[in-house]
């Protein structure tokens, strides 16, 4: 699809989400709000109350901007910006971000500060241009996609945050205790390229943002490229190894261990021997999907990119 950029004076149709990020909801929103009226542009949000209404909400901004010709703009963190993108994609309509969660490798990857009011001066300024993204069964994921260990260490963090707060803090502790205790090893077959092999692997993890490949020390040389998406496989290890495994993803050296294989891939499809469903986490959300399981590229997002001059330095 061949998309033209929108109107300088574009409206925003702003859905936010009301459980993500640090920030008071309303807070959030009346410092947007007060922006967008100084400089006179059109705006209306859509409030997601539960998580459980993002799409309906994400499906009602894309309709009247598609309507009205303007950009839908996703607030909260990844996962909340990749289920507004997967009602944005192949749409028409361009897609912009004020990221206001724990992580946010999204915005980061693109230059967008978390600052709610630093980002949304920028998006007043931005100009459109195509962002690659992953797609695994027809579902679209901004910063990665996996099964295994991983889906299960973000139900734990997510139970854990409900808890005790939300912070990276409460992240790391949660998932330490997932890895000490959790042993399952899946039995897949991929195909991948032409080239077919049988692994038996505690978790799959396929992810489509250099900036975390980079941080855990995946190269991104031999692991990620442009037109390409980047799969870790992890041999089958104890508990304890996978929590030595986890401190060198910390430590940036993830790479470097023997029990790790890493490989860049256009499309890959994945078998699960003895099951026909999985959990899948999609940028920090899991959702259910039937083998096999089709990684691909599909044609890009259109996001709207800060000025040069408005983008921040990656922390």
């Amino acid at each position: 699809m061949s998309l033209s950029p929108p109107a300088p004076d574009a409206p925003l149709f702003v859905v936010i989400n009301a459980a993500s990020g640090h920030n008071d909801a309303q807070d959030t929103l009346a410092r947007i709000a007060a922006i967008l009226a100084e400089a006179g542009r059109r705006h209306e949000f859509l409030r997601v109350q539960t998580p459980s209404r993002i799409a309906e909400m994400a499906e009602e901004a894309v309709v009247r901007a598609v309507e009205q010709g303007g950009i839908v703009v996703a607030v909260g963190g990844d996962g909340t910006l990749s289920a507004v993108a997967q009602a944005v994609h192949g749409r028409g309509p361009a897609f912009a971000v004020l990221p206001q969660g724990t992580f946010n490798y999204f915005g980061r990857t693109h230059g967008i500060s978390q600052d709610i009011e630093v980002s949304t001066r920028a998006l007043l300024r931005a100009r459109m241009a195509p962002v690659q993204v992953g797609r695994v069964n027809g579902r679209l994921f901004l910063v990665n996609a996996s099964l295994g260990l991983y889906p299960q260490l973000v139900q734990d963090r997510e139970a854990a945050k409900q808890q005790l707060g939300r912070s990276r803090l409460v992240a790391l502790y949660s998932g330490l205790k997932s890895l000490l205790r959790e042993g399952r090893q899946l039995n897949l077959d991929i195909e991948q390229e032409g080239n077919h092999r049988r692994v038996r692997t505690p978790t799959l993890f396929v992810g489509n943002n250099s900036l975390q490949l980079d941080r855990i020390g995946i190269a991104e040389e031999t692991a990620f490229t442009e037109g390409h998406l980047a799969a870790i496989v992890v041999r089958p290890t104890s508990g304890l190894a996978m929590l030595g495994l986890a401190l060198r993803g910390a430590l940036g050296r993830l790479g470097d261990a023997e029990n790790v294989d890493s490989f860049a891939f256009r499309q890959m499809q994945v078998g699960i021997r003895g099951g026909r469903r999985t959990k899948v986490a999609l940028d920090g959300e899991i959702v259910w999907m039937r083998a096999p399981l089709v990684f691909d590229i599909p044609e890009s997002l259109p996001l709207m990119l800060p000025l040069p001059e408005d983008r921040v330095e990656v922390e």
